[in-house]
């Protein structure tokens, strides 16, 4: 549904695998894409995030809603304990992730987060953003200087 099958029919489109993680309840609800390559299903929104995790090599998060946030933070969250060193990385089309980070700079002016969140994730201002940053992980993760993209 929404943004999410539209992604998923543009990645299948083009010939890329995607992988379905939903709880049963929503499947059940007929929320579940019925053209991916796999669906993975759990029985909770937990067990959900916990196999999108294990199973992601970065985080891409898009403009999105109450869903979206709590997923962020906890990936957010999870990297600042050392959980995961995964890239994570924002896209902030249309300024859309500017009034977050502001609240993120006055917590840690505040003193209740560390200063240098922004260490955690990096923005990127567009979808060629995003896809020049994660071939830039690629390359890094397998010893590769930049220059050999």
């Amino acid at each position: 549904m929404g943004l999410m099958g539209l992604l998923a029919d543009a990645a299948l489109a083009a010939g890329g695998e995607v992988i379905g993680i939903i709880p049963s309840r929503l499947r059940d609800a007929e929320l579940a894409h019925p053209g991916l390559s796999e669906l993975v299903v759990v029985a909770t929104m937990h067990e959900r995030k916990r196999l999108m995790a294990e199973k992601a090599d970065a985080f891409a998060i898009l403009p999105g809603g109450i869903g979206t946030l709590d997923e962020m933070f906890e990936i957010l969250s999870w990297k600042q304990l050392d959980l995961h060193d995964k890239p994570i990385l924002l896209v902030d089309i249309g300024g859309y992730w500017a009034p977050l980070s502001a609240l993120l700079d006055h917590a840690a002016a505040l003193g209740f987060i560390r200063s240098g969140w922004q260490n955690l994730v990096q923005v990127v201002p567009t979808i060629e953003g995003l896809m020049a940053a994660l071939a830039m992980e690629r390359a890094s993760a397998r010893g590769l200087p930049p220059e050999a993209l």
